[in-house]
């Protein structure tokens, strides 16, 4: 809707690039009040919250890179203009995940605790990047008869959906990942294992996006199979399965614990 925010003399602010910022600093605020209420230390989770942020936008920015690889085999520079919009947040996770797990076992802090504090500073940033993307005129619907759809005229936007009401899909995710936030900060506040709100998360969010892939007109995004199950959807049944499976687990060990403490 809006790409340029504001000219700052010869410096433009896009509305995709001031949001996820603004998100940002947004999780680092929730991130530094759960750490604290988990006796991490702020130094080191704010450190592993600014290298994580660059290893979960790679992440993001490759797998969309990989979606549009006929694209961008065509022109390459393309691969560095992310101020116009272009993150699959599914492929955050395949990096930001191993580099966590790296940074706690160098700097001897709980795997668990730490991803249970990191998530919500994740969610909110994520919440802020949607609202981005609706700047940018990204990650948009499909066309709709209802009064709360939205015309877009960005050039990320297919021509026939120009100026075309649309499904804001972009704010249905917002809106989601904020009711999500709220639930898994309370959850936080009565785990009752290490792991519990970080597992929650990759249960609940899945879910939501297979969900709102069902409104989504930019059919560029790529697909797994046709007109059917988007790569979205695809990654967010491996992502849920694989969960459960982890969830068993990580409660087994806790239980496990308990037992031993019970001896």
């Amino acid at each position: 809707m809006f790409p340029l925010l504001v000219n700052l003399g010869p410096i433009p602010i896009h509305s995709y690039g001031f949001f996820v910022a603004t998100g940002f600093l947004a999780s680092v605020a929730v991130i530094r009040r759960l750490a604290r209420r988990a006796k991490i230390s702020e130094e080191k989770i704010l450190d592993l919250t600014f290298w994580g942020l660059i290893a979960g936008f790679g992440g993001a920015r490759i797998l969309f890179i990989l979606t549009r690889l006929d694209h961008f085999s065509a022109h390459p520079l393309d691969m560095i203009k992310v101020w116009e919009g272009g993150l699959v947040f599914l492929g955050a996770p395949f990096a930001l995940i191993p580099f966590i797990v790296w940074y706690c076992r160098k700097h001897r802090m709980g795997i668990w605790n730490t991803l249970d504090v990191l998530i919500p500073g994740v969610t909110i940033a994520h919440a802020f990047g949607r609202i981005g993307c609706l700047g940018a005129g990204c990650w948009y619907g499909k066309p709709t008869g209802g009064h709360w759809g939205v015309r877009l005229h960005s050039e990320l936007v297919e021509e026939s959906l120009r100026g075309v009401l649309l499904h804001p899909t972009q704010l249905y995710e917002a809106a989601a990942l904020a009711i999500l936030l709220g639930g898994l900060v309370w959850l936080f506040r009565n785990r009752k294992f290490e792991g519990q709100v970080i597992l929650t998360y990759f249960l609940a969010y899945p879910m939501i996006r297979s969900i709102i892939e069902i409104f989504r007109g930019d059919q560029i995004r790529g697909f797994v199979i046709p007109g059917l199950l988007s790569t979205s959807q695809f990654i967010s049944i491996l992502l849920f399965s694989a969960t459960v499976g982890v969830w068993i687990v990580r409660l087994r060990q806790v239980n496990k614990k308990a037992a031993r403490g019970r001896e």
